[in-house]
């Protein structure tokens, strides 16, 4: 059935309208359908939590400019507070730093800490500039800038430094008040920034980045004769292969190393055309480690906040980390940052030694005819003496993390100081050992001459194998034996042997070297080696080339020693000779007897654990040779014959020296000097 006209006009005139209205309508849904999810949005989370990993909190936490490049949390924290992160604070900059400075609602501690920072950005990635001595003037000021910030934050903000000692946010503080403070020390010394020193106070005035530096030398006291300064580097950016431990100190200021020329390891520039080089200056007997430890603090003068933020001024003060420990800081005892193997290790990185002992063993070109002795600090008269002598073809390396090990060891380095000696092991081990005696003689002469101090008691000798044999030599009485030894094996005619005692007597006749208190004997051929007599010996000793000095010192005086009786003229012997197990002197030596006052301890190695002790060896000294009857203690490791470099032996020689400092107790104080009242 068809649908009636009029109907289906009706409907397409409902359909129209319909249209219409829906057009009509479809602004006003979609307002309203807008305003539903606003409102719906009021009724949503506003805050959304995920889960974070360790790593995560922790890098949250205490990620800053220093660690990742990037703002730490609470200072971006600061700045949103204050509403500044979408303001000035959107690109880092001088407005950033401005606003934060005037912004209120914010505690000293909180604005103060987030300071720092921003200037710490600020030095860290400060333009080069048009000039480069503009942009290093500006580079100082912001450096200068994070460290009063933090300086104003840790000593004149809410809180006391121990009140917050907790807390990870004091912790970046320092750690941006000593990193400033070590660029703006190292820039300072880079540009060779100088004034005039004060002879009645010991400082001087720098004027930099308008900025006026008093510079205070006063607690620390460079290497005897060292006039100059090479280099002062930041211990933080040095990393070392070959140490198995960096031993520092936590604390407040900045880690450097100073680093001299050292005129026993510096090898002149070979002359042009074949000529004959530059003749050595002869260096002194000893000297203090030319790379020492030192630590730099800077103090900004005022008393309260508003005059700390105010000045101009602030004093650099030096200090020598072995002797300060803490400083007084606004009436807060602080620790004193420091690093200990620093220097150490740098000195020992750039010496050569290696190479120079080998040069010295076969008697090549810039060797050493003498010894010398390091102190591997400045010399501090209140603490023991421990003596170390390294072995044949070795140099202070072989006492790398054994040295190491002591001044890392916060008792040890409390109570002794390492004194080093350096030797020509190509020269024969009477002559070595009487240079030894006399060298150390003549720095406890200069040091000490009365011997009062209690440096020069108690010393503590260890040597390791052939400066084992020099230790036990320097604990022991010769008496005539050692004369009766030579006399017995050449027939020697009065008037040779009446030129040669007065020479002779010294290397021949000794008492115990005074002040030794006890020894350590590290894989020591007391009794020699066969190694020595065997072919491969006899051809290394061939090689040897004695030092020109004891040729020309002592002639005939010397062949005495040589144990070559008859006929003709006998060959001098050299080091390797006198290891030889039948080698007179090695075998008189080994029957003297060792001062009773001298308590000894042996460390002897064997290559193998399995067989009989007695039969057993390191791969160059047999166990009966390293034996010595009597000793306090004897340990013995599974080890070739560098068991000075084993954790094991370290190990025994830490225990073995802190039972001395139990046994012999605390140091007398000082007694007065000859004719003082």
């Amino acid at each position: 059935m068809r649908p009636d006209p009029r109907s289906r006009r009706a409907c397409a005139r409902v359909r129209r309208a319909a249209a219409g209205c829906a057009r009509r309508l479809l602004p006003v849904a979609a307002l309203l359908l807008l305003g539903g999810c606003a409102v719906l949005r009021e009724f949503g989370p506003s805050v959304e939590v995920r889960q974070m990993s360790a790593g995560e909190y922790i890098a949250l936490k205490r990620g800053d400019m220093l660690t990742q490049g990037t703002l730490s949390a609470a200072t971006r924290e600061t700045l949103q507070v204050a509403g500044l992160d979408e303001g000035p604070c959107a690109q880092p900059g001088p407005a950033c730093i401005g606003a934060l400075a005037d912004a209120g609602g914010l505690t000293a501690e909180r604005r103060q800490s987030a300071l720092s920072e921003l200037w710490l950005q600020r030095a860290m990635t400060l333009p080069a500039g048009d000039g480069a001595a503009a942009a290093g003037e500006a580079r100082l000021d912001a450096w200068l800038e994070t460290a009063r910030h933090a300086y104003a934050y840790l000593f004149f903000s809410e809180r006391a430094p121990d009140a917050r000692a907790f807390e990870d946010r004091q912790t970046q503080v320092r750690d941006w008040y000593n990193h400033a403070v070590q660029q703006a020390v190292t820039q300072l010394f880079d540009a060779r920034a100088h004034g005039a020193a004060d002879p009645g106070t010991g400082t001087m005035d720098v004027q930099r980045a308008g900025w006026t530096l008093q510079v205070d030398l006063t607690g620390v006291r460079m290497p005897e004769g060292v006039d100059t300064v090479q280099e002062l580097l930041p211990a933080s950016s040095l990393s070392f292969q070959g140490l198995r431990s960096v031993y520092r100190r936590d604390g407040f200021g900045a880690e450097l190393v100073a680093v001299m020329d050292d005129p026993v390891t510096a090898v002149p520039a070979a002359a042009p055309d074949g000529a004959p080089g530059p003749r050595h200056p002869r260096p002194p007997s000893w000297s203090e480690m030319p790379s020492p430890a030192l630590t730099v603090l800077l103090r900004f003068e005022g008393d309260d906040l508003d005059a700390v933020l105010r000045t101009r001024r602030t004093r650099m003060s030096v200090h020598d980390p072995y002797v300060d420990a803490e400083v007084d800081l606004r009436g807060q005892r602080v620790p004193l940052a420091a690093n200990f193997t620093a220097g150490y290790g740098l000195w020992l990185a750039r010496s050569g030694f290696s190479r120079q002992s080998l040069r010295t063993l076969f008697g090549r070109e810039h060797g050493i005819d003498r010894p010398h002795l390091y102190m591997m600090q400045p010399y501090d008269p209140d603490r023991r003496i421990i003596l170390m002598l390294h072995g044949l073809a070795s140099s202070p390396e072989a006492w790398v993390n054994l040295a190491n090990e002591i001044l890392g060891d916060e008792t040890l380095r409390r109570r002794f100081q390492v004194w080093q000696v350096y030797y020509p092991t190509n020269a024969p081990i009477a002559l070595n050992h009487a240079a030894i005696r006399r060298t150390v003689s003549d720095a406890l002469d200069h040091v000490d001459p009365y011997r009062l101090m209690p440096a020069s008691r108690d010393i503590v000798l260890i040597g390791h194998s052939m400066g084992g044999v020099i230790s036990r030599l320097m604990a022991s009485s010769a008496g005539d034996r050692l004369w009766d030894a030579v006399l017995a094996e050449r027939e020697i005619d009065d008037g040779r042997l009446a030129r040669a005692r007065p020479r002779l007597q010294p290397v021949l006749g000794f008492e115990p070297f005074p002040g030794v208190e006890r020894a350590i004997f590290i894989a020591a051929p007391h009794r020699g080696t066969a190694v020595a007599g065997s072919r491969v010996g006899r051809f290394l000793s061939r090689l040897v080339r004695l030092p020109i000095t004891v040729l020309e010192g002592f002639g005939d005086a010397v062949q005495a020693l040589s144990g070559e009786p008859g006929a003709g003229e006998p060959r001098l012997p050299n080091s390797i000779d006198n290891l030889d197990a039948n080698d007179p002197f090695v075998r008189a030596a080994a029957d003297l007897p060792i001062s009773p006052a001298v308590r000894y301890h042996s460390i002897v190695a064997r290559t193998r654990a399995a067989g009989a002790l007695e039969d057993s060896d390191d791969g160059l000294v047999p166990y009966r040779s390293a034996h010595l009857p009597g000793a306090v203690s004897e340990r013995v490791i599974v080890s070739g014959h560098s068991v000075q470099r084993s954790a094991e032996a370290i190990l025994e020689i830490r225990r073995i020296l802190h039972e001395d400092l139990r046994e012999t107790g605390d140091a007398p104080a000082r007694p007065p000097l000859p004719g003082s009242p």
